[in-house]
C-alpha cells in the first residue's frame, strides 16, 4: 500500500434522485459525478444520499472511477435507502442498520418507511497498521415534515441520532478513525444533533472552524434568540454552512424564476447580498480522530467548506436541491520523546514509525490533550475565541493546529447528555407511545367494524329486491372490509413492531440517564412490587 495519507478530504451531498420525482434526474447526477472527478481538494472519501436508482450510482461511479475506484451501493427497503459510500481505499466491510423507528407506513405519501432508512456502514483501509481503519457511517434521517409540539416524528429523529451515536461510540472504541456523514435532517445544537455529540466521541467539523455559526434559519426561535441580523446569502454560505433552502439553489426558487433557466437561456445570476431567511444546515460531516496511542497521533480538522454550488452548464439549474458539505482532515503526529528524558521509552516511539513525518512538533504538555482526547470535545455555542481568530488563517499553519488542540482542552468534558436532556427525550417517548397505543386500539376497532357491516352487507343481500342494490350492498362489503383488514395488519404488526422498538428506546435512555447522574443501571425484575404495570418491566 501506498504512503499513509497526511490527509483526508471528505464529501457528503444529498444528490435529490428521487425516481420519476426529481426533476433532470439523469442529467444532475452525471454532471455530480464529472465535477466529483475534477474536485480541488481531491475527494478521497464520498457520501450519497438520494441516490435511490442505481443507474445513477453506476453513473457516478464511472465518472469518479479513477480517483474512487472502490464503492457501495447500498439496497434497503422496498425501493431501496438511497444511500452510497465512494472511496479511494479499499472497503472491507459493509453493513445496511436500518432503523427501528422510521416513520409509518400509513403516511405512504411521504415514503420514509417504504424505502428503509438507516445507515450504510463502510470499512475502508488506508494503511497496513491493524488501525488503519476508517469508519464512514452514511445516513439519511426522517425528513421533518412537522414542526412544533405537533411534530409526530421528532421521536423517531431523536431515536435515529441515538442509533447514529451508537454506532460511532463502537467504532471509536475499536480505535478506528470515525467518520458520521449524511443529510441528518436537525439543525445544530438541536436535541438530535446533542445527542451524536454528547454520546459518541466525534465533533461537528463546521462548528469546530465556526463556532459562532448559525442554529437554524432567520425566522427560527433559537436563532432569533441570539440577536444576530438576518444574513445575507453569501454569509450563510461562508459562515453558517447553508446547504439547504438558499437563494442560491434554484430548486428553491419560485416557477417564475425557474423558468428563466435552460438550454441556451443566459446565466442567472444571485446578488450574494440577498438576504437569506430560510437558509440552514440539514448536512453534516461528525469525525473521531482515531487511535492516538496506535498510529502516533490524532486527526485535526484542517477546512470545513460548502461544495458543489456549480450550475449544470447547460441546463443552468443547480446539481441538487442540497449542496455538499466538504471536509479536509489533517494527521497532527505526536512528538517523538527524546532519550535524555526521564521516561527514555516513549509508548509511540514504536508505532510512530510507520506514520508518514510531517513538519508539525507539539510539545509534552500537546501531546498530554491528545493522547487524554480532552480536544474532541463540541465547542459551547458561544464558541472560542481561538477558532474565531484561525478561521480565516492559512490551515497549513501548524501552530493553528496546535492551538485547536490546546483550545478543546479549556472545554468541559461532557460525555453524555445532562439528565434534563434525557427527561425530554423520554417525554417526547411517553407522547409518542401513548398516540400510537391510540392508533393501535382504532384500527383494531375499526377492522372489526367492518368485518360486521361485511357480515351484514352479505345477509342483506338475500333480501334485497333489486340487482343494483344487491351490487351496491357487495361493493361496500368488498372495499370495507379490505380497508378494515389493512387496519387490522397495522393493528397487529406495525403499531405492536414499534411500540417493542420504543420500549428498547425507553431503556436505553433510561441507562443512560442513571449513569449519567452517576447511579448504577438497575433492570427490574419481573414480580416485583416496585411496579406491577408488566409495560415497564424490563
Amino acid at each position: 500500500m501506498a504512503d499513509l495519507p497526511t490527509e483526508i478530504n471528505i464529501v457528503t451531498l444529498n444528490c435529490w434522485g428521487l425516481k420519476y420525482i426529481s426533476k433532470l434526474r439523469r442529467e444532475r447526477l452525471l454532471e455530480i459525478g464529472r465535477q466529483l472527478a475534477i474536485a480541488d481538494p481531491q475527494p478521497q472519501i464520498v457520501a450519497l444520499q438520494e441516490c435511490f436508482c442505481h443507474e445513477d450510482y453506476l453513473t457516478i461511479r464511472r465518472e469518479t472511477r479513477y480517483i474512487l475506484p472502490y464503492g457501495k451501493f447500498y439496497f434497503s427497503g422496498a425501493f431501496g435507502g438511497g444511500l452510497a459510500i465512494l472511496s479511494k481505499w479499499p472497503i472491507e466491510e459493509s453493513t445496511m442498520f436500518r432503523y427501528p423507528l422510521n416513520g409509518r407506513p400509513t403516511a405512504f405519501w411521504r415514503g420514509d418507511w417504504y424505502v428503509g432508512k438507516g445507515i450504510a456502514c463502510a470499512k475502508i483501509r488506508y494503511g497496513p497498521a491493524p488501525k488503519h481503519i476508517i469508519e464512514v457511517f452514511n445516513t439519511h434521517t426522517h425528513a421533518p415534515y412537522e414542526s412544533g409540539p405537533k411534530d409526530s416524528y421528532i421521536c423517531h429523529r431523536t431515536a435515529q441520532s441515538w442509533e447514529m451515536s451508537k454506532l460511532l461510540r463502537g467504532a471509536a472504541e475499536r480505535g478506528h478513525l470515525v467518520l458520521g456523514l449524511g443529510d441528518f435532517n436537525m439543525l445544530p445544537l438541536s436535541l438530535e444533533h446533542q445527542i451524536v455529540t454528547s454520546h459518541a466521541p466525534v465533533h461537528d467539523v463546521w462548528r469546530i472552524l465556526h463556532p459562532d455559526s448559525s442554529v437554524g434559519p432567520a425566522h427560527h426561535h433559537a436563532e432569533k434568540a441570539r440577536g444576530v441580523p438576518v444574513p445575507t446569502a453569501e454569509y450563510n454560505i461562508l459562515e453558517n454552512c447553508a446547504t439547504s433552502d438558499g437563494p442560491f439553489n434554484t430548486w428553491r426558487w419560485l416557477p417564475k424564476q425557474q423558468k428563466k433557466l435552460g438550454i441556451g437561456k443566459p446565466l442567472v445570476t444571485v446578488d450574494p447580498s440577498t438576504p437569506d431567511h430560510r437558509g440552514k444546515r440539514l448536512d453534516y460531516i461528525f469525525a473521531g480522530t482515531g487511535d492516538v496511542a496506535a498510529n502516533g497521533g490524532g486527526w485535526v480538522v484542517k477546512r470545513a467548506a460548502v461544495g458543489m454550488m456549480m450550475r449544470h452548464p447547460e441546463l443552468g439549474c443547480s446539481l441538487s436541491d442540497h449542496f455538499a458539505v466538504e471536509a479536509t482532515l489533517k494527521f497532527v503526529p505526536l512528538k517523538q520523546q527524546q532519550p535524555n528524558h526521564n521516561n527514555s521509552h516513549s509508548p509511540f516511539s514504536d508505532t510512530h514509525q510507520t506514520v508518514k513525518p510531517t513538519t508539525t512538533i507539539l510539545n509534552d504538555a500537546e501531546n498530554h490533550l491528545i493522547q487524554t482526547g480532552t480536544y474532541l470535545q463540541e465547542s459551547s455555542s458561544q464558541g472560542t475565541n481561538i477558532a474565531e481568530a484561525d478561521a480565516n488563517t492559512n490551515a497549513d499553519d501548524d501552530l493553528s493546529y496546535t492551538k485547536q488542540l490546546v483550545a478543546f482542552n479549556s472545554q468541559p468534558q461532557l460525555p453524555r447528555l445532562p439528565p434534563s436532556g434525557y427527561d425530554q427525550i423520554l417525554s417526547l417517548i411517553h407522547k409518542y407511545v401513548a398516540r400510537e397505543q391510540s392508533q393501535l386500539r382504532w384500527r383494531a376497532y375499526h377492522f372489526f367494524a367492518w368485518l360486521g357491516v361485511s357480515i351484514g352487507c352479505l345477509v342483506a343481500v338475500w333480501f334485497v329486491p333489486r340487482n343494483f342494490v344487491a351490487f351496491i350492498l357487495m361493493l361496500v362489503s368488498t372495499l370495507g372490509l379490505v380497508g378494515g383488514t389493512l387496519d387490522g395488519l397495522m393493528s397487529l404488526l406495525f403499531f405492536r413492531s414499534e411500540l417493542r422498538a420504543l420500549k428498547e428506546y425507553e431503556f436505553e435512555i433510561l441507562t443512560a440517564k442513571a449513569l449519567a447522574e452517576g447511579k448504577t443501571p438497575v433492570v427490574q425484575q419481573a414480580g416485583t412490587e416496585e411496579d406491577g404495570d408488566d409495560s415497564k418491566q424490563w
